[in-house]
Parts: structure tokens; sequence; C-alpha cells
């Protein structure tokens, strides 16, 4: 009986989970790890206030759909505007067309850097990409978010478990974590930088497609307002391991790197980096760690097209469409960029991360306008405290959107 009711908590947890999985991937710890590299954990309150408006917007966008059974992107279409859907659309699949070139650029170099531990010169980056391409792909092919949601479940288990053991490796002073709980913004004469890393930070938690794609999880998963608890309860949990894994990966970098002052431009160099401070285990299970946030996120990255397609055509989801298949072949091939070009991956990830900041204020825009129709939502309409909490959320958003376009601005002139 307690087996069943434990695997029945389980299985309602799956939704938030796979968000989780979405959203700490390379990215978030190319964020993570830069942010305390360069600047300790002074940036702890940026990651708290991220999770607390993530958890806030996933639990606002997946109540809109057990009210009124529509997903976004199909209520913004027929209540706002077709072109607006179709702006998310695009800017969305953007940015993760960047986060795929730079997720599997981080990916096989960090492999490539582990791999010099075992084989003498070390195996070509080129060759781990073609190999974690083939595995996702080839889960894409089973055609099944349930699938999806499962595989996601071991992948978040195992990447959580490896940053938090590092998190205590490494952890830095009490006090460090206190103090960075108060906001601010690092005097570093480089104000542009420290603005593009908050940005950066903001984008990968603050993420409009993991809002959209919350909607169609919810919708799948048949919840009704029966489940408002359940839904609620899972996006907590969500919102939760986002903070801590987000925490620990920072902590890490911070109780290593940044007390001697080395500033991070490559992933892979933790690897070098990290040993002196974590061992050959320590890093070893970064590694593992590292490999899993990958993994985990490009699963979401190269299918959110089609979900969103689906949302916005209101029709039964299917990954299997023939069209479907063929996108997400050439949409998994940018994978290969870095290493056959020798690109910057973490160059790719920061500004595909801020990216995403500069959509968020629409996303914000569009739920307060959602939520308010009194013809839709009836009693379920949004709340005067609701509504400021949103308008709150709204200027935060035009505010990193304004620091993700200065740092990109300064990072492109430089």
């Amino acid at each position: 009986m307690a087996l069943t009711k434990l695997k029945k908590i389980f299985q309602s947890l799956l939704p938030g989970i796979f968000l989780f999985g979405f959203t700490v991937g390379t990215g978030s710890v190319t964020a993570m790890a830069k942010a305390g590299a360069d600047y300790g954990m002074s940036l702890l309150w940026t990651i708290f206030l991220s999770c607390v408006i993530t958890y806030f917007l996933i639990n606002l966008f997946g109540k809109y759909t057990l009210v009124t059974g529509e997903t976004i992107l199909a209520a913004i279409k027929k209540r706002i505007h077709p072109a607006a859907a179709f702006f998310f659309i695009i800017t969305l699949t953007a940015h993760v067309s960047g986060s795929t070139i730079g997720i599997m650029g981080i990916v096989s170099d960090v492999c490539y850097e582990w791999s010099k531990n075992f084989v003498e010169g070390g195996i070509r980056p080129l060759y781990f990409a073609l190999f974690f391409i083939g595995i996702i792909y080839g889960l894409f092919l089973k055609g099944s978010t349930k699938l999806f949601e499962q595989t996601l479940a071991v992948i978040v288990g195992i990447m959580a478990i490896c940053f938090l053991i590092n998190f205590f490796l490494l952890m830095p002073p009490l006090i460090d974590l206190v103090n960075g709980m108060i906001p601010n913004v690092p005097d570093t004469g480089g104000e542009n930088s420290a603005f593009l890393v908050i940005a950066s930070m903001v984008g990968t938690t603050v993420f409009s497609g993991l809002f959209i794609l919350r909607s169609t999880l919810v919708k799948e998963a048949g919840w009704t307002m029966a489940d408002l608890k359940t839904q609620q309860r899972d996006a907590l949990f969500s919102g939760f391991l986002m903070f801590l894994v987000s925490a620990a990966i920072m902590a890490a970098a911070a109780g290593s790197l940044h007390i001697k002052g080395v500033t991070l431009t490559k992933v892979s160099e933790l690897i070098s980096l990290l040993e002196p401070f974590a061992g050959t285990l320590g890093v070893t299970i970064f590694t593992i760690g590292l490999i899993a946030a990958g993994v985990s996120s490009q699963f979401p990255n190269v299918a959110l097209l089609p979900w969103m397609l689906d949302d916005y055509y209101e029709r039964e989801g299917d990954l299997t469409r023939g069209s479907y298949r063929i996108f997400v072949f050439f949409m998994s091939l940018l994978g290969l960029i870095v290493p056959i070009f020798n690109a910057k991956p973490i160059a790719i990830m920061i500004l595909s991360q801020a990216f995403g900041a500069l959509v968020l204020p629409a996303t914000v825009a569009c739920i307060i306008y959602l939520g308010n129709e009194s013809s839709q939502m009836k009693e379920y309409k949004f709340s005067l405290v609701t509504n400021l909490i949103l308008l709150a959320i709204l200027l935060f958003a035009i505010m990193m959107s304004y620091m993700s376009f200065t740092g990109i601005i300064a990072t492109l002139k430089s």
C-alpha cells in the first residue's frame, strides 16, 4: 500500500521533474558556474528570486489550463492574436537552437577533457557529440512524452545527486551564502559583464518556453480542477529543485575558483581547475552531473517546436509526424557546430540564455491578459494580489531585458 502511494506521488511529480530537467541544463551550469567563479556567492539572490518567479508562473500557467482546458499558445492565438503566438514559436525556436549548439559543445568538450584521464590525447569532442545526439534522437523517435518524463526523472536524479555532492565538497563559508541573498550587482569595473551574467541566470531559469510547455504537460497529464493541489505541489517541487541544484553549482565554483581569483572562460576548464579542490572523484562526479544536465535539457530543446505547433493548431500531441522527425534531425545536427568549427560554447550559451530574457516580458503580459478574461476564467479570474505580483514580475522582466540587451551589445562590441 505504501509503495503504491509513493509511486502515485512520484508519477504526479513527473511534469515538474521534466521542467526541472529542461531548465537546469548546461545553460544553467554555465551561467551559475561563471557567476560563482567571477562573483562568488554575491548573485545567489538572483537564483532565489528567479526560482520564486518561476514557481509562481509555472503554477499560474498550469492553473489556466486546468480552468479553461486550453493550452497557452492556442489561447494566445484565439484571444490575443495569431501573430503573438507565432512570435513565441519563432523566438523560442531561435533560443533553443542556440542552446542546442552550446549544450552539445559544452558536453562534448567536457567529455574530451575528462577522457584524457583514460585515453592518451583524449577522445575527440566530435565523437562524443555524435554519441549523445544519437541517443537523444533515438529517444525522440519513440515519440512518447511519458517516456521522456520517465527517462528525464532518472537523469535528473543523477544530476541532482552529483551537484549536491560537489556542493558539500566545495562549499564556501556559510556567511557568503547569507550575504549572497542580499540583492546587489557586483562592482568589478566591467558592469556590463555582470549585467549579462545576471540576465543569463534569469533567462535560463525564468524561461518562457518552460511556461508554455507547462500548459501542454498539464493537458497531457489529464489533470482537471480536481488536481489543483497536485499541480501546485508539482510546481513547488520543480521550483525547489531548481534553486537547490543551481545554488549548489554556483557554490561549487565560488568555493573553489573564486577564492583563487580564477575566471571561467570554458566550462571544460572546471575539469582541471576543480581537481586540486575536489580530487579525481569529485571531478568525476561533477562531469557525470554535467553530462546528465546536458542530456536532460537537450530532450525538450529539440522537441519544443513540435510541441508548440501541436499546441498552436490544437491537435493531439504526436511527435512521430514525419515533418517533426525531419526537423528534429536537423535541429540535432546543430550540436555538431562547436566540435566541428571549434566555436566558443560558453559565449554561445551566455548569449542564448540572455536572449531568453528578452522574450520574458511578452510572456508575462500574455498571462496577465488571459488570466483576467472573465468569460474564460469565471470565478478563477486573477485576484488583485495575483495581478500586483504579476505587474511586479513584468517590471522585473523589463529590467532583465534591458540588462540583457545592454550586456549583449557590450559583448558584441568587445
